[in-house]
């Protein structure tokens, strides 16, 4: 008989990501292989992603193109998973508008995908599997993985997310914050540096609240310092970070720790103090500007990124200069921007029917905050060139196998010439020429040396 083979759509954050390679050891473990094409495979998954329509409406473009796929071989099985599957809305279209796709399953139970797709063979009916919250994180323990890369690993460390920002849907497709323990997570890390990888990102929706739901006292900063003890980890991230609760006590872990990386995700999402308020973010524009000012002091050389959102209902031209205004003033290293996205649910999505600001100014507040964020990156870009820094190699470029892709501790991307061999090794280059969004180095011949390098590929000041 020949191999059953699966592939998985992956949209959204690092966490889908993550549970992507799940899924896919789920599914190796039964037997299957990995496809290079969905038109090949016997079962496509779709992990989806709720926090913007743009992403909804890229998946059900896709399972609509699948359709006709579907009918020339009857066989394939179609599922939809991650925080969509978790929003009733989602389903019914599914019935409606959908009914080729053969399964749904959420977020709390991918360890059950499995049993779900042998209940698809017994019935020719939509099977929808969709837990309301979240379980104990000891389910996912020990579950099968096919990682990504084999350079760098995902891992998680807290599920969902108690904040209930007023835009997102997030801790309702996710659940309540749930916290591994720090042994589970530290195994984890420990096999990983014996399988070979030098690098480990700390996932969670907010990372920050790690260990709060636990029964000892422990925290990120603690956990920080722990997986810094684990030999063959060279370099330590995590993601994402809510401003609130960034302690002076994680500052200093990482300033102490030289395998944790100098680069501080902070989604500002405003820079006014009402829209703040109304977004439920719990801290003001000087409270992030003093802490932006304490990494700075505390960590030379960190770069600093952040997400913002523009044309949050009621955000007015005043309000919006606010934004453009701490944009300049801290200088971000990279900024993620969008415009507001009505997720339904959620208190913001109600607010918009009164907002009075059209779309094509919001849009046009993006492309001026765009051109201001650029403008910074590039000033601040033009500055590291001639620069040696210290990057781990991931391997050919996606674009163009000629081209090797690098990451610097503070995240910027290299491009380098292609040097078979370099994958998942670390290396001494320099940067000869900078763009907006990256930068081109070429190789020198000295290794990289062990733990932080006195040169970090991020702006000062």
């Amino acid at each position: 008989m020949e191999q059953q083979r699966y592939y998985i759509y992956t949209y959204g954050c690092q966490m889908n990501e993550r549970d992507s390679e799940i899924m896919a050891g789920l599914l190796e473990e039964m037997g299957y292989v990995a496809a290079s094409r969905p038109e090949e495979a016997d079962v496509v998954i779709f992990n989806t992603c709720a926090i913007r329509e743009r992403a909804e409406e890229s998946v059900f473009g896709e399972i609509g193109r699948l359709k006709a796929v579907k009918e020339e071989r009857p066989h394939m099985t179609i599922g939809l998973a991650g925080c969509m599957a978790q929003e009733p809305v989602t389903i019914e279209r599914i019935r409606r508008h959908a009914p080729h796709v053969n399964f749904v399953f959420g977020t709390h139970n991918i360890h059950e995908l499995p049993d779900i797709l042998a209940r698809v063979r017994d019935t020719d009916q939509l099977v929808v599997d969709v837990w309301k919250s979240g379980g104990d994180p000891e389910l996912l323990e020990h579950l099968p993985s096919r990682r990504a890369s084999g350079v760098k690993a995902w891992v998680n460390i807290i599920y969902g997310c108690d904040k209930y920002c007023t835009y997102c849907i997030v801790p309702y497709t996710r659940g309540r914050e749930r916290s591994r323990r720090p042994e589970a997570i530290l195994r984890e890390v420990r096999q990983l540096a014996y399988q070979g990888y030098k690098e480990v990102t700390l996932l969670g929706q907010n990372v920050n609240a790690y260990g709060h739901d636990l029964p000892e006292k422990t925290d990120l900063a603690d956990l920080l310092a722990a997986i810094q003890k684990v030999e063959g980890i060279r370099w330590i991230r995590y993601l994402t970070s809510h401003p609130w609760q960034f302690t002076d006590k994680l500052i200093d872990t990482v300033a102490e720790n030289d395998k944790v990386c100098e680069h501080f995700h902070l989604p500002v999402q405003s820079g006014n103090n009402r829209i703040l308020r109304k977004m439920n973010r719990h801290y003001t524009r000087e409270y992030y500007l003093e802490l932006v000012e304490k990494i700075r002091r505390r960590v030379p050389g960190a770069s600093i990124t952040t997400d913002i959102i523009v044309g949050f209902p009621g955000e007015t031209e005043e309000e919006f200069q606010d934004t453009l205004r701490l944009v300049e003033e801290v200088q971000f290293d990279n900024a993620f921007t969008f415009i507001y996205s009505p997720r339904p649910g959620t208190p913001a999505a109600l607010w918009l029917k009164k907002d009075p600001t059209p779309l094509e100014e919001k849009k046009e507040r993006l492309q001026r905050l765009n051109e201001l964020q650029y403008s910074i990156q590039r000033r601040n870009n033009q500055r590291l060139v001639g620069d040696e820094v210290e990057v781990l190699v991931e391997g050919p470029s996606k674009k163009d196998a000629q081209v090797y892709s690098a990451r610097t501790r503070t995240h910027r991307l290299v491009l380098l010439p292609a040097r078979p061999g370099m994958e998942g090794r670390f290396a001494r280059v320099r940067i000869t020429e900078a763009q907006t969004f990256y930068f081109k180095g070429e190789w020198l011949d000295q290794p990289a040396a062990a733990g932080r390098p006195a040169l970090s590929l991020a702006h000062e000041g």
